[in-house]
């Protein structure tokens, strides 16, 4: 992926986290990706002090606390795919075998937003922007490079991206062990989809993965640790550069590289 003037409708435009312990969380990323924050509201009741990252002063990402007396709610990144009209969009998910969680809502004066599950059963986001956009900066150090669904009905997902989202997806990878396709095509690849059937444990739903650009995983693994986080999978070259995989102090899982990737 590389970086966009403007994001267009069907792609990645705004990732958050819903995180247990707000203030650690906040630490966590500051010191991994160099995160500042302010909130969205100067009254923090509105909105449930949802609290947008910004890198270099741009808009990266936001953090959502929540109470984890309520039980049941794991620490994890969401992913919100733009769309030009979110009724219309919640009419193609339903129309598409997917399933609303959360009803269209206006976030004012920010946009519209609505939640689903795909055909595959993974949540995702749709945002239809006002005066938030989305990412102000993608693709540089502490920005996020690539998103992809793990997806355990593969061939149902695809479909299900291509009818709700109008993707027009390109097959990357098609070999007995593993099957990619991607929103788009090469250097103009948006997100991804990827065949997850054959490692996602049992337990484990379909679900969207963020990908942040690191200058170092070696270091970003180290920082994450000596800041509560874990290392989930170790650095390791891929055909689309170094990656790692860690979970932050609370649990919540995402992906860094070193180098853009193209898939």
């Amino acid at each position: 992926m590389t970086n966009r003037d403007s994001i267009p409708a069907g792609a990645p435009c705004w990732t958050d986290l819903m995180c247990s312990d707000f203030e650690a969380s906040k630490k966590f990323y500051t010191a991994l990706f160099g995160w500042e924050y302010e909130q969205t509201d100067p009254d923090p009741e509105q909105y449930g002090g949802y609290t947008n990252a910004l890198l270099n002063g741009r808009l990266v990402a936001g953090l959502s606390p929540y109470d984890p007396a309520m039980g049941g709610i794991p620490d994890v990144w969401g992913v919100y795919l733009k769309s030009d009209d979110i009724q219309t969009t919640t009419e193609a998910v339903e129309a598409a075998g997917g399933q609303v969680i959360a009803p269209p809502m206006h976030v004012e004066p920010f946009g519209h937003m609505a939640v689903y599950l795909d055909a595959g059963q993974a949540a995702v986001g749709a945002w239809q922007p006002e005066s938030h956009h989305g990412f102000g900066v993608e693709v540089e150090p502490g920005a996020p490079a690539w998103h992809e669904v793990y997806a355990k009905d593969y061939a149902g997902t695809i479909a299900f991206y291509e009818k709700a989202f109008g993707w027009k997806t390109s097959v990357m990878a098609d070999s007995d062990d593993f099957h990619y396709t991607t929103l788009g095509e090469g250097d103009d690849a948006l997100a991804g989809i990827m065949d997850g059937s054959g490692f996602l444990p049992a337990e484990v739903p379909a679900h969207w993965m963020n990908y942040w650009l690191v200058e170092d995983v070696e270091e970003a693994c180290k920082v994450a640790v000596a800041h509560g986080g874990t290392v989930i999978d170790e650095p390791a070259d891929s055909p689309f550069g170094r990656l790692a995989t860690i979970a932050d102090c609370c649990g919540a899982r995402f992906r860094v590289t070193a180098q853009v990737t193209e898939s």
